[in-house]
């Protein structure tokens, strides 16, 4: 078997999430009765939540909802998520086939989805059978800015999305939207944003979000990487301190995106210098020992000597998956190619990190 037929034949997995009352439960009874979810199994952590429906998604679908309500999905039960989905392949099988051709997986609210992004990527025995399709962040639109200021857990959701939906926008002032949008932007810029009502999102457009689509079809790496999303983000925002001072006594806030700091950092950096796998290993060695924790995700393609295909990069905080090659170079370009969202970790460092350890200096955009 190929590498590229290995990765089809893995089970993508999708990873929903979004803060408390966002409304994952409402937009999942709603994806459940299309056509794009109908043969996907469902696990569902419903700690600290309004239960979903079940009377409605067992009898709109076939789906075989598997409930997991021991505590957070992210710590206290990681090992019960591992045996979920190590016994699922055979316990949902009919005639020895499986019944389910994706997963998807809610978590509770107050979830880090880091530690499940890990365990899809790391561990032998699901890395072996699945693949991260994507993360889908619920963002309630009335009361979203002030989860982002008081809760770091929703910061980090909005980072490590692929798609950010914004919920309840029907019942939001414009205005107060509009500056959610913006603040969400700059917390990660290359993420697809739209608006639900009622859970209305078009399902179809919730999976294939990875690089690798499970239809088969040549990696979109444009699509996947999005660095042209990053070219007014390419700098810190040290100054996003808190400007309610210079307001005091107009009721509204002109600056109200920039008063809020919400330590992000969004970057890409071409390299134009082949690098080696021990250049590499010695750079992100560092980063992570020292700063794995504030790196919140990693991705890019990389030319790499003694490579004629560009390698896949994707890591999330200290944990990367395992290098991947593409079967050919997506156009001329021949550089190497990488996106960070740190928390808290400057530009310039990444970049005097990778000078110092390999000599290589990155270009500019």
């Amino acid at each position: 078997m190929t590498d590229s037929q290995a990765r089809e034949s893995l089970i993508p997995v999708s990873l929903l999430t979004g803060f408390l009352g966002s409304g994952k439960t409402t937009l999942l009874n709603q994806l459940v009765k299309q056509d794009a979810f109908k043969d996907t199994l469902i696990i569902i952590n419903e700690f600290g939540e309004m239960a979903l429906d079940h009377m409605l998604v067992t009898h709109a679908t076939e789906n075989v909802i598997m409930e997991m309500g021991n505590g957070c999905l992210c710590c206290t039960i990681r090992g019960d998520l591992v045996k979920t989905l190590q016994d699922i392949t055979w316990r949902f099988s009919r005639g020895g086939e499986r019944h389910f051709s994706r997963v998807l997986i809610e978590t509770t609210g107050l979830a880090d989805p880091a530690p499940i992004i890990h365990t899809l990527m790391t561990h032998p025995q699901i890395a072996s059978r699945y693949k991260l399709d994507g993360v889908i962040t619920l963002v309630d639109a009335c009361n979203g800015a002030d989860t982002l200021d008081k809760h770091a857990e929703a910061v980090k959701q909005a980072a490590v999305a692929d798609v950010l939906i914004l919920s309840k926008e029907d019942l939001a002032p414009i205005e107060q939207s509009e500056q959610l949008k913006q603040r969400l932007k700059k917390i990660n810029p290359a993420a697809n944003m739209w608006s639900s009502n009622q859970g209305d999102v078009i399902a179809d457009k919730l999976i294939d979000l990875g690089l690798f689509s499970s239809t088969g079809k040549a990696p979109d790496v444009a699509k996947w990487l999005k660095e042209e999303a990053y070219a007014d983000h390419d700098h810190d925002h040290d100054h996003d301190h808190d400007h309610d001072h210079h307001h005091h006594g107009h009721g509204h806030h002109h600056h109200d995106v920039n008063r809020h700091n919400d330590h992000i950092r969004a970057f890409c950096f071409p390299i134009d210098t082949p690098i080696t796998e021990e250049q590499l290993s010695a750079w992100l060695d560092v980063l992570m020992s020292f700063m794995g924790e504030n790196i919140l995700r990693v991705k890019g393609i990389l030319n790499i000597q003694g490579h004629e295909a560009p390698i896949v990069i994707h890591g999330v905080q200290h944990v990367f998956h395992p290098l991947v090659p593409l079967p050919k170079w997506p156009s001329e370009d021949r550089r190497s190619r990488i996106v960070f969202i740190t928390k808290d970790v400057p530009k310039q460092v990444v970049e005097s990190a990778l000078e110092a350890l390999t000599g290589i200096k990155p270009a500019k955009v």
